[in-house]
């Protein structure tokens, strides 16, 4: 049946199923909520520690590129697996790290191996997903990332303050992060992959380079988009987020525990308005979506910063979140329409982790600005300027925003869940003259074939 572009019946469509694919970043925020306990376990700075969180966003780039080639190429599925089994593993081996520089060297792993979870997991759901739900699925996987933090959070204040309490959270880590591995085993792997063993496909030698070096060649422009846009987004993310429960403990004087709620109730917001801007955007437009949000979000940034009490920067926060991760919410999506049908794995793997890495000091740019920056708080004392460096630097990346999604290009309801594994949409062509073999462009699928009987052509 054609595609209607309308938003689609989870249940009829059979998007829940597959809404597993959002526990993809339940395992990222562990290190980031426990941040003040790991210092004082390993004796050293909050800055040091923020160090290895630096360290995995590099090192992601890394594995997008490792594990996306290898999804697209011999599928998703076992990828996927490996990445949470070993993910899994790390978290324990960080547990048992005796010295800081362990602990370092444990984590940069696992930046590697979480780098390679998104572009499979993104690929596989919503190749697998009905074109009218994409936009709903989309926004549900991308809220795995605020739902890990809700989680993390959680476990965080459920452990108590107790310094070696940390080690409680990262077993949580592990366990989920495990788990999600087997229970993938039990999933079949996706259409074109299947078809393509079951009709005994094989690419001729040579083919994955040759059509990899037409996709740079043709789409290069589209890349380098992509790593922009999701420069702009990584950045828009970190420094509406990172600091805000510092923030509220700093310069509004909450208590941990009090900050820690409010934090919760942001990421909340941000899972309704990841899911339901996503699904809106299923009829209303990626780009016009994603232009709409980030404009709120930039408007309700006074209100999202002025509150005083726990109970007003809970809702601030919930609903600035809701639109800055409903933003967010058209993204795997948007990438993966805009990407090579055959690269989707790699292409939105790698594009998402380099804005990531390039965006990784944002966290650090912020404390570094606001703490050089002294203003007197409501109960007259001075406390670094987080509110307002954090409104200032949201307010410029939401005009970024704009403009490049303005400018760029769409391609909603695209058919791309019908591509081949790399090197498997090229068509080989007979030189007449030199009887050679050689491939065609990528996707024209042209073949010529010489009929020496009669000496004719057939195309």
């Amino acid at each position: 049946m054609a595609s209607t572009n309308r938003p689609a019946d989870p249940l009829a469509k059979g998007v829940i199923p597959t809404a597993k694919q959002s526990l993809r970043d339940l395992f990222t925020w562990d290190q980031r909520v426990v941040t003040t306990k790991l210092a004082d376990y390993y004796d050293t700075s909050n800055t040091a520690i923020t160090t290895a969180i630096t360290l995995t966003l590099l090192l992601r780039s890394v594995g997008a590129a490792m594990f996306g080639v290898a999804g697209d190429k011999f599928g998703r599925k076992w990828p996927m697996v490996a990445n949470m089994i070993i993910l899994g593993l790390l978290q324990v081996a960080t547990i048992y790290a005796g010295t800081f520089q362990q602990f370092l060297g444990v984590r940069s792993l696992f930046g590697l191996f979480m780098g390679g979870v998104y572009g499979n997991a993104i690929s596989m759901a919503l190749e697998n997903c009905p074109v009218d739900a994409r936009g709903l699925m989309s926004g549900i996987l991308q809220q795995g990332y605020s739902f890990g933090y809700v989680l993390a959070a959680c476990a965080n204040l459920g452990v108590g303050g107790e310094t070696n309490t940390w080690k409680t959270v990262f077993w949580v880590g592990a366990g989920f992060s495990i788990a999600v591995g087997f229970v993938r085993v039990l999933f079949p792997e996706s259409k074109q992959f299947q078809e393509a063993k079951k009709n005994g496909t094989k690419k001729a030698p040579g083919a994955f380079w040759a059509e990899t070096k037409i996709m740079l060649r043709e789409e290069w422009k589209m890349c380098l988009y992509c790593i922009f846009l999701m420069t702009w987004f990584n950045y828009y993310s970190h420094t509406s987020q990172d600091s805000y429960t510092t923030f509220m403990k700093a310069q509004k004087h909450l208590s941990p525990a009090g900050a820690t709620r409010a934090s919760i109730l942001m990421k909340t917001g941000a899972c309704v308005g990841g899911t339901i801007l996503g699904y809106t955007s299923q009829w209303f437009g990626r780009r016009r979506m994603i232009f709409c949000a980030v404009l709120i979000s930039g408007c309700l940034i006074p209100a999202w910063i002025l509150p005083t009490t726990e109970r007003g920067l809970s809702a601030s926060g919930f609903m600035i979140q809701f639109f800055v991760q409903g933003a967010w919410g058209v993204i795997p999506i948007h990438l993966s329409e805009l990407s090579p049908p055959a690269f989707r794995s790699s292409f939105v793997g790698i594009t998402y982790q380099l804005g990531n890495m390039i965006s990784s000091p944002s966290a650090q740019i912020v404390n570094a600005v606001a703490e050089a920056t002294m203003i007197k708080t409501a109960k007259g004392k001075m406390s670094p300027a987080y509110g307002p460096v954090m409104g200032i630097a949201t307010a410029i990346i939401v005009i970024g925003i704009a403009v490049t999604i303005a400018l760029g290009p769409e391609k909603k309801g695209r058919h791309f869940e019908n591509a081949g594994p790399i090197g498997a949409n090229l068509e080989p062509v007979k030189d007449i003259e030199s009887g050679s073999m050689h491939s065609e462009k990528n996707g024209t699928q042209a073949i010529e074939v010489v009929d020496h009987s009669n000496t004719s052509e057939k195309r």
